[in-house]
């Protein structure tokens, strides 16, 4: 159990990573201090809230009760920590900066969509799959959007391939928890329950992030992202259906999706076909493909609160720091 001092911040054993949560009452920040705290190589110094200031975290994130006695704390004490992670909502992160100073030592993991298209600054794209090299040497990391990550998995193979030169026809349907903790009229229970919806059909803002990392895998991209996203009757995960024109045959396909993610931690290839509930509370990516004709079916799974936000940049943590990749992230799925 951590130990409170009268700043509200943690006195920290020593040899552990020392990390700090700003926006740490939302889903991503509950979820982020849920894992740190069972986390064996993290220690959390403090967990920013200024609206919960002096309350317990068990209060808000109900989850932990009984696992920790931390509060919440208006403080920032940056020269206590070696890494902060940003929850705030997108366009939060780049203000935050501009009126906040972190000194030049601690890193930084931003859940934000601020930072993760590449330009005037040196955050790396924080998604293992393919950036692993440049995520040990980074200090700053923007960590990849859910749906992002999902699509991401499911084409990253047949990018790597030359495979998509044709445009991409891309379903996915997410749960409510990835709209955020405070309400909202199409996260309402009673809207929410028995429905389906769609929302910002073609222009949803991950597919700049989608077509960066394509991009970036297969040298060129001229095909459209045709991405329709769904709203879904349940609270996490993300469920994919990719649609890919291709005649290579469907031994070459697998075997090229079985190497893609031979090393990879958390994301596997899967003979079988998937379920949402395979990856839920867990912080694994599972692909399977089949072949039709000549279309490939591309079918992925993760936890958008998880692969797709806090687990994600807990893996990132681990990568930065030099710590085994799983750690903190061997979690088991909630299938039964």
């Amino acid at each position: 159990m951590s130990n409170l001092n009268n700043t509200g911040t943690v006195s920290l054993p020593s040899g552990r990573v020392r990390v700090g949560v700003l926006g740490a009452a939302g889903y991503t920040g509950g979820e982020l201090i849920r894992l740190l705290l069972n986390h064996p190589e993290a220690e959390i110094v403090f967990a920013n809230s200024e609206s919960n200031a002096g309350n317990l975290v068990s209060d808000v994130h109900e989850g932990l009760i009984g696992e920790t006695e931390l509060r919440f704390t208006d403080a920032m004490p940056f020269d206590e920590v070696d890494v902060v992670f940003f929850c705030f909502g997108h366009g939060k992160s780049e203000a935050f900066l501009k009126e906040h100073t972190i000194p030049e030592h601690v890193k930084i993991i931003d859940l934000a969509q601020d930072f993760r298209i590449k330009g005037d600054h040196d955050y790396v794209y924080g998604l293992p799959e393919i950036n692993k090299e440049e995520i040990q040497k980074a200090r700053h990391v923007a960590n990849p959007g859910c749906f992002a990550t999902c699509i991401q998995v499911a084409l990253l193979p047949a990018a790597q391939m030359g495979w998509l030169q044709e445009d991409v026809a891309v379903n996915a349907i997410t749960g409510s928890t990835g709209a955020g903790q405070k309400p909202s009229a199409t996260t309402h229970f009673s809207w929410r329950n028995n429905n389906l919806s769609i929302y910002k059909p073609f222009q949803h803002q991950h597919i700049a992030e989608i077509r960066q990392s394509l991009t970036q895998v297969q040298g060129s991209l001229d095909a459209a992202i045709d991405f329709i996203p769904y709203r879904g009757d349940f609270a996490r995960g993300i469920f994919c259906t990719a649609v890919v024109k291709t005649q290579a045959p469907i031994e070459q396909i697998t075997e090229a999706y079985k190497s893609f993610y031979a090393d990879a931690a958390f994301t596997h290839y899967c003979d079988k076909s998937i379920d949402l509930k395979q990856v839920v509370n867990t912080n694994k990516a599972l692909v399977h493909v089949e072949k039709y004709g000549d279309k490939l079916l591309i079918t992925s799974a993760i936890d958008n609160l998880l692969k797709g936000a806090v687990g994600q940049a807990v893996q990132n943590m681990n990568i930065m720091f030099g710590i085994d990749e799983t750690a903190g992230l061997k979690l088991k799925a909630s299938a039964f």
